[in-house]
């Protein structure tokens, strides 16, 4: 009987293999979860046409009210008490409008459930970050090909996965039973894909994410890759549906190996002829190349900017907007169906090409 059934009392070994709890500055982490529990609130979302100066915002905000501001996709949040989305909305506008700020994508969202980080004790955030920062980066080593496509620094990737610890803790509910360290290994998975998305326009990335994946698959069953009909039979897609897709994912692929959207020092230089020696001819073609150059220049990253902000990676949506529409005859009406993404979309990042554009050619008339 005793060789069939387990004993009833686990032995000292069982009792070292269960997990104990994990303390952070001290604090259990349940119990520090309990002393900032998540809470609901209001909020309203919003991108603008230019970076707002947040001491001014913050120092005018309504009593009980806070912003945050999303440096990677550029979004600001403002949060506030229940019932109160719709005022918000309203005085986020007129704000806006009074400093000469444009809004994008103004929404109100009602029961949003967050909590700040500064509201747990410091100890317990400061031990948290430090032991989920180096977990994290070992789980995003199977990402990591994507990830260096946008974060090829060491140091912004270091600092990029502990804002994405900080996100996590601001939207971990701990009242669902789910581990913390579960929670963020999803969101983690998330946040990779959004790289691509805000990057490269959302529709298009999730596109090649669902090639790539199906591909992988297939790869996984067979041993071998897939053929263009089996494909389009293992994703559930006419053979005509996958084509257009496919032409999407090597249009973004070629736009992320532009070179000349490296910014690089060494970037071949432009040399224009005199204008009294040169036919007219020359002079059209030597006026577009300064023109593409212009738009090319205008669609670098900023190497100001951080890696993780939109200015510090290629608006290559911006890029293709541009340049498919002015130079290749196409309508946008005609580029969002061929790269799968809407024609906001490509506005939103077209308009940031013009004001750079715009600077471009100033520069290039004096």
């Amino acid at each position: 009987m005793s060789d069939r059934f387990p004993p009833a009392n686990p032995t000292t070994d069982d009792r070292s293999r269960i997990r104990q709890p994990l303390v952070f500055g001290g604090i259990p982490e349940a119990e520090g979860w309990a002393l900032a529990p998540i809470t609901p609130r209001d909020r309203v979302h919003f991108r603008a046409d230019q970076e707002i100066p947040l001491d001014e915002f913050r120092s005018e905000l309504p009593d009980g009210v806070t912003v945050s501001y999303d440096q990677g996709d550029g979004l600001y949040r403002v949060d506030g008490a229940c019932g109160t989305a719709a005022v918000l909305a309203d005085w986020v506008k007129a704000w806006c409008a009074g400093a000469g700020v444009t809004t994008i994508g103004l929404r109100a969202e009602t029961d949003v459930r967050r909590r700040a980080p500064r509201d747990l004790p410091p100890a317990f955030l400061a031990d948290l970050c430090r032991h989920y920062g180096p977990v994290s980066l070992k789980r995003l080593q199977r990402n990591m090909s994507t990830i260096r496509l946008h974060l090829p620094d060491p140091d912004d990737l270091g600092q990029q996965v502990y804002e994405w610890v900080l996100k996590a803790v601001a939207q971990y509910d701990e009242t669902k039973s789910v581990p913390f360290g579960a929670f963020l290994a999803t969101q983690l998975s998330k946040w990779v894909h959004d790289l691509g998305r805000n990057a490269h326009g959302r529709t298009a990335a999730d596109t090649e994410h669902k090639q790539q994946k199906a591909v992988a698959s297939f790869m996984a069953e067979h041993q071998r890759r897939p053929t263009e009909k089996e494909l389009a039979a293992y994703m559930g897609q006419s053979v005509a549906t996958l084509r257009r897709n496919s032409q999407t994912v090597a249009t973004l692929n070629g736009l992320r190996n532009l070179q000349s959207l490296d910014g690089a020092p060494d970037a071949t230089e432009i040399l224009l002829p005199d204008s009294s020696e040169a036919p007219d001819e020359i002079m059209g073609e030597a006026e577009q190349t300064l023109l593409s150059h212009a738009l090319t220049a205008a669609c670098a990253p900023d190497p100001d900017a951080r890696r993780d902000q939109r200015a510090g990676q290629p608006n290559v949506l911006g890029w293709a907007t541009w340049y498919l529409t002015t130079w290749g005859g196409q309508t946008k009406t005609q580029l969002s169906q061929d790269l799968n993404t809407s024609v906001r979309n490509m506005n939103v990042y077209a308009d940031r090409v013009e004001k750079a554009l715009k600077h471009r050619l100033a520069e290039l008339a004096d």
